[in-house]
């Protein structure tokens, strides 16, 4: 059953398809959530009850959605309780779910380079982006996705048959999904992984920019999801080669649609600084305009 709400807001009693375990305590949901499939957009949320026991609800990003289908998939690490519980629910359980929430990713024509960076949890909404960029698009884009993780990745890297101008030499690693899409995607990570880049994923795309003429430099767009520090390193590597720059925020929420205002940032906005709510203000904002 489904409650609309706000517009595009929805109240569904989601029933678990399947969940898949990964190193590191990671884990993909999907769900069976038609309304919720119906308006996800790449960027959005949604609000889970992790277990009847647990009243709080956790918060966690789109990774793939199927209106057709009417399912959305989601990927966790295992943090505290709540999501403890919720790694033990089990196919046909039912999940309390509110979303999607959060204003989405905006793509412009006029950049049709971007640069997806994910950093560990952060990697869910770039996949999402770059199955939305591949499925709407026609061709108009020719997207990058980057990925970082300190832990194993939740998924089998393999070796890319794709080639990227300006990659570093050794860097072959790739996430199987989008390369069976025909997206380009490399892996960075310090843990020593076969085949990624030897350092933080945003020195991998600054690396990459670096290689680029003006004019290349000039379709190109950058869009960001993972830890604070890393979406300040998505700045700072922004404002170097003076290109554009998203960022979708994480931080700690308690109701999620914009009632408690728990989950406010510092934004600079044309009339002076203000505090914004990531749940329905963002959580996608301008990264020059938070850090």
């Amino acid at each position: 059953m489904s409650r609309e709400s706000r517009g595009t807001l929805h109240l569904e009693d989601a029933r678990v398809i399947k969940q898949t375990a990964y190193d590191g305590e990671q884990f993909v949901l999907r769900l069976a959530a038609a309304a919720c499939a119906t308006h996800a957009q790449p960027g959005a949320f949604v609000h889970l009850t992790c277990d009847p026991s647990i009243p709080m609800r956790r918060p966690l990003s789109i990774m793939r959605a199927d209106p057709a289908q009417g399912w959305i998939e989601v990927l966790y690490k295992v943090l505290g309780p709540g999501l403890h519980a919720l790694a033990a629910r089990k196919p046909g359980d039912t999940v309390s779910l509110i979303g999607p929430i959060g204003k989405p990713f905006v793509v412009h024509p006029e950049r049709p380079r971007p640069v997806l960076i994910g950093g560990g949890v952060g990697i869910p909404p770039m996949v999402f982006l770059a199955d939305r960029l591949r499925s709407e698009a026609a061709g108009r884009y020719k997207p990058l996705v980057l990925m970082g993780s300190e832990i194993p990745f939740p998924f089998r890297t393999r070796p890319s048959a794709i080639l990227i101008a300006g990659i570093p030499v050794g860097t072959i690693a790739c996430m199987p999904l989008l390369e069976e899409w025909g997206i380009a995607s490399r892996l960075a990570s310090r843990a020593g992984f076969p085949g990624c880049y030897e350092g933080f994923v945003t020195e991998l795309a600054d690396d990459w920019l670096s290689s680029l003429g003006p004019s290349e430099l000039a379709e190109v767009e950058l869009f960001a999801c993972g830890p604070t520090p890393m979406l300040a390193a998505c700045a700072a590597v922004a404002r170097r080669h003076n290109v554009p720059c998203q960022a979708s925020l994480e931080e700690f929420m308690a109701c999620a649609v914009g009632g408690c205002a728990g989950c406010t940032v510092l934004v600079r906005t044309p009339e002076g600084d203000a505090m914004k709510r990531v749940c329905v203000d963002g959580p996608v904002f301008d990264a020059l305009t938070v850090f």
